[in-house]
């Protein structure tokens, strides 16, 4: 089978105080028509500490040849820096599927952070 054209929309909040923690919920459509309703959890650790909020997120996800497949965890890192209204893009990685994150909100937060991206249906 060939490769599927996704993408994610999504919304999220967290925190952190040295562990990460954020939620939100999103849809994933692909080029076949196919949509998947998914809720979306970050954690991980590190040195960081504030509040955040993503709205109106995007992704694009590579590698996928079912929708399914972008369910799982993705591997993460980052680095931070942002107060009041920022932008965000992230690229997170599943073996062969990769997504691409892209978003603008607002908070504040400092540091260096690491965990997982984990995908899981609504």
């Amino acid at each position: 089978a060939a490769d599927l054209s996704c993408s994610l929309s999504f919304s999220m909040t967290g925190w952190s105080a040295i562990y990460k923690h954020s939620t939100g919920t999103g849809t994933v459509r692909c080029s076949n028509g196919q949509t998947l309703p998914v809720k979306i959890e970050a954690k991980g650790g590190g040195l960081t500490f504030g509040k955040s909020r993503i709205d109106n997120g995007t992704g694009r996800f590579a590698g996928v040849r079912s929708i399914r497949d972008v369910l799982g965890g993705y591997a993460t890192g980052e680095a931070n820096a942002a107060a009041g209204k920022a932008a965000k893009a992230q690229v997170v990685t599943k073996g062969p599927v990769s997504l691409a994150l892209a978003g603008k909100g607002e908070g504040v937060e400092l540091g260096i952070s690491f965990g997982s991206f984990i995908i899981s249906e609504r």
